[in-house]
């Protein structure tokens, strides 16, 4: 018996070869909190796709990758209220 679920890492090719050197990484404007923000980052690939890179401001690693279309789901549920807390 396992204590996780399988991992399925769909972009591993990805995330191994995306160059993060140059990534400009965007953040909230506001004062950062002591548990760092949340930055993301749009960074093209050698496939000629760009990703959506996402990390921690106090913590670099680790990168979470989405594809664009992964990150205009994600978006598009934000504004639909789709993650907002029950109460």
């Amino acid at each position: 018996m396992t204590d996780s679920a399988p991992i399925y890492d769909d972009k591993a090719h990805v995330r191994g070869n995306l160059d993060l050197r140059d990534a400009e990484w965007k953040r909230p404007p506001e004062p950062e909190p002591e548990d760092g923000h949340v930055e993301i980052a749009f960074v093209p690939h050698t496939d000629g796709a760009t990703y959506v890179a996402m990390r921690n401001s106090k913590q670099l690693e680790p990168v979470l990758v989405f594809t664009m279309a992964e990150w205009d789901a994600f978006v598009a549920g934000a504004k639909d209220g789709e993650f907002d807390e029950p109460w």
